[in-house]
C-alpha cells in the first residue's frame, strides 16, 4: 500500500494562538469562556489572547501596565482589576460589552441565594 503525503500535525496551541490574533475570533473565544461561568476559564482564555497579541511583555508595553503585575494578574491565581482588563482588551482590539441573558438563564448561585443588598432592600420594603 502506497503512503500518501499527509501534512504534518498542526500543534493545537500554535493554531489557536494564530487564530486569536484576529479580534473577531478573540472576541468569540472570550465570550465562549464567559459562558462557562468559571472565572478560571475566562482567565485562561485571556492569557491565550494576550499571548496571541505578542505576549505579556508586548501587551504590558502597549497598555501601560506593569509587566510583573500583568504576569500576576494573568496567573492561575490572578484576579484582574476592571481597569487592567479593559486595557488588555483594548490592546487586543476588543472592548467589554454587557448583554442581558435570555429569560430564565440566570446562574443558579444567584437565583438560590440572596445577596446582602437584596436582603436589605426586602427588609426596607417590609418596614415601609
Amino acid at each position: 500500500m502506497k503512503r500518501e503525503n499527509v501534512p504534518p500535525v498542526v500543534p493545537a496551541k500554535d493554531y489557536v494562538l494564530k487564530r486569536l490574533g484576529d479580534p473577531a475570533t478573540a472576541a468569540a473565544y472570550l465570550s465562549a469562556a464567559v459562558e462557562d461561568d468559571d472565572p478560571r476559564a475566562f482567565l485562561q482564555a485571556l492569557r491565550n489572547v494576550t499571548e496571541a497579541q505578542g505576549g505579556i511583555g508586548k501587551v504590558a508595553d502597549l497598555s501601560g501596565l506593569n509587566r510583573q503585575q500583568l504576569y500576576r494578574t494573568l496567573s492561575d491565581k490572578g484576579n484582574p482589576e476592571l481597569r487592567s482588563l479593559l486595557k488588555i482588551l483594548s490592546v487586543s482590539g476588543l472592548r467589554l460589552e454587557v448583554t442581558a441573558k435570555p429569560r430564565g438563564a440566570r446562574s443558579k448561585a444567584r437565583s438560590t441565594s440572596r445577596t446582602a443588598s437584596d436582603a436589605a432592600i426586602a427588609q426596607r420594603e417590609k418596614a415601609a
